[in-house]
């Protein structure tokens, strides 16, 4: 059975024919065609790129797009595999739009088949541009694109950027609002694509990252709450990205999942804590003490250590929240930690008892 046209991604069709290609080539204005097809553009006379309406050069190269070729040839069992499939109700039977929906669905997994195989698959889906039919899908809450453009992200700085730069923010912020399992892998990918300094920038600087990074952590499950936290952990050690967070109201979020035992909800806390505006916000927070003096009791180190900072942060602004501490028993925890083997746990517990001191 012929795999249909309308199973197939815009991406791998050529602009002129519309058909899938078979022997793409890139014209110096960056556009892919059908060899055959451009070929009789040019020798039609034309001077422009089809798609552009650039003037090109005389006789302009055709280069072959190896990496979109090995793509479509690729991606091509997979969505003749759901064209089959979709077939079984009888020959000549009309196609419709559950049938089409999932040669969709298939062409998507044959990309995250390639992007899951290795470096060299990672690179035929980037350089093929294929990546966009990803992005698309994604943006609709496809957890499968989402999970391929996490891999993607995985082949280097250069990559990371370049999947920014074509708007993957704008694709992993919608999938971070249709929540589910997409959303945590569109928050796991966002992390990933945040390792590289400048992203943190353009990330944090677009208007659905962060507040839908704080919507995930207010409505959804568990995976998604933990994923999204790790997220704005990474995106929060550019300091102004820890304004933006707390102005999307990320910080009472974070007290919830820190009282629920996230070390990383804790950390992102901290992070919040080093601004006046995050302290100010902390302390507005209900039950923030107490929830810091629990997590400093019987979380793990990495938690105690970043609890005590907030708690030391906080009181030093707040008579009324160190006499709540107090009252809780700060003194006779930090008497309890200044000697702990980790060193910084133990700084942590006597800068607090300072602090505790003096007020």
């Amino acid at each position: 059975m012929e795999v249909s046209e309308q199973a197939w991604p815009d991406d791998f069709r050529c602009p002129i024919s519309l058909e899938v290609m078979t022997d793409p080539v890139i014209l110096p204005s960056g556009h892919t065609f059908e060899r055959r097809s451009i070929q009789r553009w040019l020798d039609g006379g034309h001077l422009t790129c089809p798609v552009t309406n650039l003037p090109l050069p005389p006789s302009p190269p055709l280069i072959p797009n190896h990496a979109l070729r090995r793509l479509i040839a690729a991606v091509s069992p997979v969505v003749s595999a759901a064209a089959v499939a979709g077939g079984k109700g009888g020959a000549g039977q009309r196609r419709g739009a559950g049938e089409g929906a999932a040669e969709a669905a298939a062409s998507v997994s044959g990309l995250l088949r390639l992007a899951k195989s290795g470096p060299a698959g990672r690179r035929e889906v980037l350089e093929s541009g294929a990546a966009a039919v990803l992005l698309r899908h994604a943006a609709t809450g496809d957890e499968v694109a989402a999970r391929a453009l996490l891999h993607l992200s995985l082949d280097g700085d250069d990559a990371r950027v370049g999947l920014v730069a074509d708007g993957a923010v704008d694709a992993l912020s919608a999938a971070l609002f249709a929540g589910g399992a997409a959303a945590a892998v569109a928050a796991t990918a966002l992390t990933s694509l945040a390792t590289v300094d400048v992203n943190k920038c353009t990330i944090g600087a677009h208007r659905l990252a962060i507040p839908a990074l704080a919507g995930l952590l207010r409505r959804g499950g568990a995976r998604e709450r933990r994923e999204a936290a790790t997220t704005l952990y990474e995106l929060c050690k550019l300091p102004e990205n820890r304004r933006r967070a707390v102005r999307a109201g990320a910080a009472p979020a974070l007290a919830d999942l820190a009282a629920a035992g996230s070390a990383r909800a804790t950390e992102v806390l901290g992070l919040f804590a080093k601004s006046r505006e995050g302290r100010l916000e902390l302390s507005k927070i209900p039950g923030i003490v107490p929830v810091l003096s629990g997590v400093a009791h019987s979380g793990n180190a990495r938690a105690i250590e970043q609890a005590l900072v907030v708690l030391n942060w906080i009181c030093s602004e707040s008579k009324e929240m160190a006499m709540e501490a107090i009252k809780l028993g700060a003194f006779h925890l930090c008497e309890a930690l200044v000697n702990d083997d980790n060193c910084k746990i133990a700084k942590n517990a006597v800068e607090l008892a300072q602090t505790l001191e003096k007020l």
